[in-house]
């Protein structure tokens, strides 16, 4: 994935669509696998809530 496709520009303001990893700190995403954001780096995984 290219680091452009990461963020989304709207009204004027740069927002990311991934997280950062909580454990490495901001300025690493982690990674979108449908069910879950994980961080490449650490390992960390956050799952995402299936009641939405």
């Amino acid at each position: 994935m290219k680091k452009g496709e990461l963020y989304d520009i709207k009204d004027d303001k740069l927002n990311r669509k991934n997280p950062f990893c909580p454990r490495c700190s901001s300025g690493v995403f982690m990674a979108d696998h449908g069910d879950r954001y994980s961080c490449g780096k650490c390992g960390y995984t956050e799952w995402k809530n299936k009641d939405k």
